[in-house]
């Protein structure tokens, strides 16, 4: 597990991290997932804990993580009444004509790298796991 920088700029692990999904989020947990095929697994999910300010959709592809800019820290700021440790800025492919400009601020960003299937297993191997919502057949 690796955290990413306070500027915005986060490190991936090597990876064809194409496709983009939020797989969770509650008041206390933003998490992001990531694959080449997210049909029956994926291989990375970004964990923003707490978090404050969120733009970006539910799907997109190929994002472009970047540091955000002065503006975009201030109007996160300034929504919030006070700045988060961590800020995180994209742009990405969300279907559109142009790729839309994504944000999120939180307390806590958390990169974790393993295996998780989308789909029912009985022999999960070590270092993959089931999703949240897989559960075995009836």
């Amino acid at each position: 597990m690796d955290r990413g920088n306070r500027d915005g700029g986060i490190r991936l692990p090597e990876g064809n991290w194409w496709d983009w999904d939020v797989i969770a989020w509650d008041p206390g947990r933003l998490r992001l997932a990531a694959g080449w095929d997210l049909a029956y697994h994926h291989g990375l999910e970004l964990v923003f804990d707490d978090p404050g300010f969120v733009s970006c959709p539910a799907e997109f592809q190929d994002p472009v993580f970047r540091g955000p800019t002065s503006e975009e820290r201030a109007r996160v700021a300034r929504q919030l009444g006070g700045e988060l440790p961590v800020v995180v800025a994209f742009e990405a492919d969300a279907g559109g004509r142009e790729p839309i400009s994504c944000l999120v601020a939180a307390e806590r960003l958390e990169i974790v790298h393993e295996t998780v299937l989308r789909y029912w297993r009985d022999d999960v191997a070590p270092g993959r796991r089931l999703a949240p919502w897989v559960r075995p057949p009836k």
